[in-house]
């Protein structure tokens, strides 16, 4: 079968890679062609267009890249016109995803839906494009497969693909990481500031404020695969470092994570690190985000999927550099931090097994 796969973020760029590793080895005459990043790139066929010329991020900087957004989507229309795949397999993304899902359905291509937008959370009127354009929807959080049959959707739960990822890590030593990245003796708090440039930038700043509170460890930021070392450079000093595309190593070799409110909470979760979760938006932003979310409790998954606080969220007013300090104590020992530990336990078990890939890619090869 001829794939046509579109992610638009680093997170979708790894379920998407995921997911075609599973299509190979159930169709090893597979052709993909795909909007993504690295990972997927690494698992062979065509890249039309990377992830970081697609990523904008809150509503000023949409309306400010509007013409390079609609330019995009004209090329991607063109680009499945022209190339006429079997399937067309959208990932998250769902400002850009819907309207290709619409027009691939009327040239009469089949649409799968993998890893459902968060239409739970807002824009919840979506639902009626995905039951006009959509053949197959498929969720990855136990709780949406309720809401879209509130709606009269099926979907199919296939599991979380951040486990398939985290199950395939080997093992890691610790002090080897440390030589091999010239990173000191100290135990580590990890620095995860997003991926966008202009997200990255607001963020480091405002985490690495807690430096002189915490002088017996040292801060390693997690570099996006999305951005060059330069620009991380600024950052870096005798006790501040960085790496580049090893997230998840520099997480399991951390005593705790500062973490951008995203996937990568629940990354950092599933790979049983305690973390502060942080966000701050433009105001203008903002205030139109909490005018449209309507009755969510929490911005992080790790707290959605449990319907409670697990980890503590610092947003907006509330991110500041004392009430950071405070909450990072809380968790690098103590009573607080072996809650998180026991929860992260209970969040596994919620998420189930490893193996969304491989169900995702069945769903898939039945519309062949």
């Amino acid at each position: 079968m001829k794939y046509y796969i579109i992610a638009g973020e680093a997170s979708g760029d790894l379920h998407g890679s995921n997911l075609m590793k599973a299509l190979k080895h159930k169709d090893p005459h597979a052709e993909f062609r795909f909007w993504g990043g690295d990972l997927m790139q690494k698992q062979g066929g065509t890249l039309v267009k990377h992830y970081r010329d697609l990523a904008f991020m809150g509503f000023l900087e949409v309306a400010m890249n509007l013409r390079t957004i609609l330019n995009n989507i004209k090329f991607c229309k063109e680009d499945i016109k022209n190339n006429r795949p079997d399937v067309l397999v959208l990932v998250d993304y769902p400002g850009f995803n819907l309207r290709i899902a619409k027009f691939a359905k009327e040239l009469g291509i089949k649409v799968v839906y993998y890893i459902s937008p968060q239409l739970w959370a807002w824009k919840e009127g979506r639902v009626e494009t995905i039951k006009k354009y959509v053949d197959e929807m498929m969720v990855i959080l136990p709780f949406e497969k309720d809401f879209y049959l509130k709606h009269g959707v099926k979907s199919h739960f296939v599991g979380h693909p951040l486990l398939d990822a985290i199950s395939k890590l080997e093992e890691i030593n610790v002090d080897q990481f440390k030589a091999q990245n010239h990173l000191n003796e100290k135990e580590i708090i990890a620095l995860l500031p997003g991926s966008r440039k202009q997200e990255v930038e607001k963020m480091l700043e405002m985490m690495l404020s807690v430096r002189p509170h915490f002088q017996n460890y040292q801060f390693v930021i997690a570099g996006a695969p999305s951005l060059d070392k330069d620009f991380y450079q600024k950052y870096v000093d005798e006790n501040v470092h960085f790496v580049s595309n090893k997230t998840y190593d520099l997480l399991r070799c951390s005593k705790a994570a500062l973490v951008t409110s995203g996937t990568a909470t629940l990354e950092t979760a599933l790979l049983n690190i305690p973390e502060v979760v942080c966000y701050r938006g433009s105001k203008i932003s903002y205030a139109i985000a909490k005018r449209l979310v309507k009755n969510i409790k929490y911005i992080s998954l790790v707290n959605l999927i449990m319907d409670r606080e697990v980890v503590k969220e610092l947003i907006q007013n509330d991110l500041n550099t004392q009430n950071l300090v405070a909450e990072l104590n809380l968790i690098l020992n103590g009573e607080k931090r072996e809650q998180m530990l026991h929860d992260f336990d209970l969040l596994r078990e919620k998420l189930g097994g490893s193996g969304a890939s491989d169900n995702a890619a069945n769903v898939i090869l039945k519309l062949g």
